[in-house]
Formats: C-alpha cells, structure tokens, sequence
C-alpha cells in the first residue's frame, strides 16, 4: 500500500536553489520547478523573468508526511533565504523571486501561520513571505528541473547554490537521504 502523499508549493528566489535543498531532504518524494502565484495562464520563463506574470519562481514539492513533517519542510524553508526581503532574494530581484507559500488546505494553512508567528521573534525585521491558497501550479520548462545536480560546474551553481545546499547539509545532516 502506497503511503498518502501530500503538496506543498514554496518559493524562496530562484528555483534551483529551492530544488537543490529540498530535493535532498528524506520524506520528499518527488520536487517540481514552476511558476504561480500570478494571473498569466500558462507562463514561461522569459515572461516570469520579466515580471509581469505576477507569477514567482516556485518549487512544488510532493512530500510524505509520515517521513517529513510540514513544520520541518517551513523549518528548511525558512533558514534557506531570507523571509524578510520583499521581492528579492541577494542578486535575484523582482516579484518572480518573493517569499511565498502557497497552501492546498486549511490545516497547512493553520500550520503555517503558527509556524511563521512563531518564529518572527528571530528575525530583526517582519517576515514578508506572502502565504495564500494555491490557485494553478505551471510546471517550469524541462531543462529546469533537476538543474542543480545537472549544472554544477555553472558559476550560478558554484558560488550561490553550493552554499545553501552545503548549509542545508550541516544543519539538517539527520534529514538528508
């Protein structure tokens, strides 16, 4: 019997960096780049990087929560970018690299608020990150996915990347597959 599955969509600045942590982490079965967030139907990347799809850059990350809970998943998440930037995330700017997640119910939804009240005090300013109900998920083209593992000798890759998955690493050791 296959164990129940759940969704969950985040987006910290670019989604490779959000695919290269979250891939690793056990209890996640399988990880998505794409877009939402925004009103332009079936999005691509030239038009996101633009920024007039009011859409972000997002990881759609299918999870097993008898493996990974969604407070660990908001942990990683929150300790993996910066929260308190608006629309930003170091040289990435722009609505497409915001803090946002995106809920598929009311108990993430709950989760979530809890989780972010909860943590504020360790940030010096307010945490921006946007939280509403996923309305469409688009996947990302192709050669996004996996882009990480694919591309590592890429300078993007080498001096942003390589930090926030070795971090991820050092501090979620236990967590890692």
């Amino acid at each position: 019997m296959k164990n129940k599955t759940e969704t969950i969509v985040f987006g910290g600045g670019c989604f490779w960096c959000t695919e290269a942590v979250f891939s690793m982490l056990k209890g996640v079965v399988n990880t998505m780049p794409g877009y939402a967030g925004g009103k332009t139907e079936n999005p691509n990347y030239e038009q996101v990087c633009a920024g007039d799809t009011g859409h972000a850059e997002v990881l759609q990350i299918e999870y097993d929560p008898s493996m990974v809970t969604l407070e660990k998943l908001l942990d990683v998440f929150f300790k993996t970018h910066d929260p308190t930037s608006l629309n930003r995330q170091e040289a990435d700017i722009g609505t497409q690299y915001r803090s946002i997640i995106l809920y598929n119910s009311d108990e993430q939804k709950a989760i979530i608020g809890n989780f972010v009240k909860n943590i504020q005090k360790d940030f010096n300013k307010p945490i921006v990150t946007e939280i509403k109900k996923l309305g469409k998920f688009y996947a990302a083209e192709n050669y996004h996915k996996d882009y990480y593992s694919k591309n590592q000798i890429n300078p993007y890759c080498m001096f942003v990347i390589r930090p926030k998955v070795s971090k991820v690493k050092k501090e979620f050791g236990s967590e890692i597959k």
